[in-house]
């Protein structure tokens, strides 16, 4: 009896074996959790890809719905990271200061030319920053006054819950409001969408999106990426990771990444890397 447990215990051991060394042996998975940017939602996606297919014990979770809807669920404990295309405002850190001692701690991970979309069919293909604020504040309305065609101009504009509305609104238009006629779409591909369709259209985004569309001079200035790296474009930003604290663990082990091997990504993805990666 005593020989028979003795090798039924030498089975269980090598089968045991077997099975840590098998790459379909199941191990406990780690999950990462993104939300927030729409700019960054392609970025962040591509990102999760790689990662995952380098670490196939690690599950990362993308999801967009604007900068502020990010922040929200950071502040919850919702996500691990939240995307940013604009800083935290003083209100989001106060309140990620009151439950976990401290502001949010912002990682650079992109720069990013705000893009402004124009139809191809549109003979309009450079504006002055100041005729860009007068277009979204509704002063000049039709695209005859800025040498195009005699079509009422419609304007598109992101929902308040977006980094990039913010972002425009205080750089572009100075703090001063939105055109009341200005039609509000939900993300950055709906924007894309109504431009490419709509040839008295015009809209703002991130350079990655509307490959298809005119990306309209600013000032006679392109948003290239030699005149993003030199400062040269008048609408630049950084793209940002928030994380409530300094990442551990896995989230950062994610983020170390994003600033080495998946500055790569960003090249590809048409934002701006902070370095060239290797």
């Amino acid at each position: 009896m005593k020989k028979y447990l003795i090798k039924y215990i030498l089975i269980n051991i090598i089968i045991l074996s077997i099975l840590n060394c098998s790459p379909f042996y199941h191990r406990q998975t780690e999950i990462v959790r993104l939300k927030g940017s729409d700019t960054m939602l392609i970025l962040a996606t591509r990102w999760a890809e790689e990662y995952m297919k380098l670490n196939p014990n690690v599950s990362v979770y993308v999801e967009g719905g604007g900068t502020e809807k990010g922040v929200e669920a950071l502040i919850k404990g919702k996500v691990d990271i939240c995307t940013a295309s604009r800083p935290l405002r003083a209100q989001e850190a106060r309140m990620l200061a009151e439950k976990y001692r401290y502001i949010g701690i912002s990682h650079l991970v992109a720069k990013d030319a705000l893009s402004v979309y124009l139809n191809p069919e549109n003979p309009v293909q450079n504006l002055s920053l100041n005729q860009l604020k007068q277009i979204f504040q509704g002063e000049i309305s039709n695209w005859n006054q800025v040498g195009g065609n005699n079509d009422p101009i419609l304007v598109l504009i992101r929902s308040p819950n977006s980094g990039t509305h913010l972002y425009f609104k205080e750089h572009v238009l100075e703090g001063e409001s939105y055109s009341p006629f200005a039609q509000v779409m939900p993300t950055t591909a709906a924007i894309v969408n109504a431009v490419s369709e709509n040839r008295e259209a015009i809209g703002y985004g991130g350079t990655a999106y509307g490959t298809n569309l005119i990306h309209c001079q600013i000032n006679g200035i392109a948003p290239t990426e030699e005149n993003v790296r030199n400062d040269t474009y008048p609408i630049i930003r950084y793209l940002y990771l928030y994380t409530t604290n300094t990442p551990r663990g896995e989230v950062k082990s994610f983020i170390d990444w994003v600033l080495k091997d998946g500055q790569k990504i960003v090249k590809q993805v048409g934002y701006i890397p902070l370095w060239e990666a290797n």
